[in-house]
């Protein structure tokens, strides 16, 4: 501790004693060395290290993702790519089907049925799963409910619907009779029927599209892209091709007599 004595007084004795002024002066230098000289070391110590850990950071980044490049298995991207495309483009032609089936030809077809919901109990309810549905002859469809109470809840559905059919009632089932169409109410149909198709096509077109894009992505060799290229390629002309004939057979199906 400093001579508070000395600093305190300026007596010749304090003065003529070397010994203990050189207390007073070197000691309070010490001490505020030894208070202050750690923070500004430490700051000047750690700033350098930020600095480089942010110059750093990036590039171990981008090490890392061209590490998880090279590990990318590119006989597993194909494969995964090509089983996408199928079963997307199965989806769409699985569409097409749906509304071809749903189309009214002027025979009896359960099918024309299968969008049709009935209010059940305030719940929308498919009609297939509250009755039974049959063919009696070629131009008419019985519908017996399980419940027949609901009787009333589906002949409303059926008024409601887009089928253009008339029920009727005989209080234990309800019969469809189909109407024959004219000519010309057949020649609109079949060119909805194209219409369909078409949209069909570009669905599948669009899937190819995409796949092809995905693929972009990846660094395969040339002859490997482009044999990969044209196996989508043929996979996507067989779609196009089921989705023309499914249009032919059923336009034609439509203009029967």
């Amino acid at each position: 501790m400093v001579n508070m004595r000395c600093l305190a007084h300026t007596s010749s004795k304090c003065l003529a004693n070397p010994l203990l002024h050189s207390r007073s002066t070197v000691l309070p230098v010490r001490v505020a060395i030894g208070q202050s000289a750690p923070a500004p070391v430490t700051r000047q110590l750690l700033q350098p290290q930020t600095r480089l850990h942010q110059r750093l950071a990036p590039l171990q980044a981008k090490k890392q993702a061209a590490e998880a490049a090279e590990d990318v298995d590119l006989d597993m991207v194909a494969l995964e790519a090509e089983t996408d495309a199928e079963e997307r483009m199965q989806k769409a032609v699985s569409v097409v089907a749906d509304n071809f089936n749903t189309m009214r030809t002027g025979r009896a077809n359960p099918a024309i049925l299968d969008r049709i919901q009935v209010d059940y109990y305030g719940a929308p309810t498919p009609l297939k799963s509250l009755a039974s549905i049959a063919v009696p002859d070629a131009s008419t469809l019985t519908i017996t409910p399980f419940d027949k109470g609901s009787i009333k809840d589906i002949e409303k559905a059926l008024n409601e619907s887009d089928i253009g059919i008339n029920p009727s009632n005989d209080g234990q089932k309800i019969r469809l009779v189909i109407p024959p169409m004219t000519q010309d109410r057949r020649k609109e149909l079949s060119k909805k029927v194209s219409k369909m198709g078409e949209d069909g096509k570009v669905a599948v077109r669009n899937v190819r599209k995409d796949i092809l894009k995905r693929l972009d992505k990846y660094d395969f060799p040339k002859d490997t892209k482009k044999d990969l290229e044209d196996s989508i390629q043929k996979v996507t002309d067989g779609f196009v091709k089921r989705l023309d004939d499914m249009a032919k057979a059923k336009s034609d199906d439509i203009l029967k007599v």
